[in-house]
């Protein structure tokens, strides 16, 4: 869709682009959608979605099982919606505070929240957590403004 898009067009990238809270969709073991709410940032000039997962939890599982998802946000009216789909990268669980993969999860967090109040706390509980960053590479996006 057109970055100059007219007035009345929906451009379900920039419903991206604006949310930060959405539903993740990754696929169980047994091939039935596992559904979880997590807080995701949209990389416009990249067309990727980032999202910060455990690597022991169900998502990270699923994901490392089956590298594909979808993540759907809804506007504050609630009556527009978008939808990525695409291939996921998962990077870490990290090692240790100065790894790569936890200097990923502080971008990540900047974009998605701000500043944290302690960093190397924050970075020492992403090792402790195993987290993992997960970035999705939209194939596929679409929504709707119903109203």
């Amino acid at each position: 869709m057109s970055e100059t898009a007219a007035p009345d067009s929906f451009d379900p990238r920039q419903l991206l682009a604006e949310t930060t809270l959405g539903i993740l969709a990754t696929i169980k073991a047994s091939g039935m959608p596992q559904l979880s709410p997590v807080s995701q940032f949209y990389y416009r000039d990249t067309d990727t979605v980032e999202v910060s997962i455990t690597a022991d939890r169900a998502k990270g599982r699923n994901l490392a099982r089956d590298p594909r998802a979808a993540i759907e946000v809804t506007g504050p009216d609630g009556y527009s919606w978008a939808t990525a789909e695409g291939p996921v990268t998962l990077h870490g669980p990290a090692e240790s505070a100065d790894d790569p993969a936890v200097e990923a999860l502080v971008d990540y967090y900047r974009k998605a929240s701000g500043e944290h109040p302690d960093w190397d706390e924050y970075r020492q509980v992403m090792v402790d957590e195993r987290r993992v960053l997960m970035v999705m590479q939209v194939a596929r996006v679409y929504g709707r403004k119903l109203r």
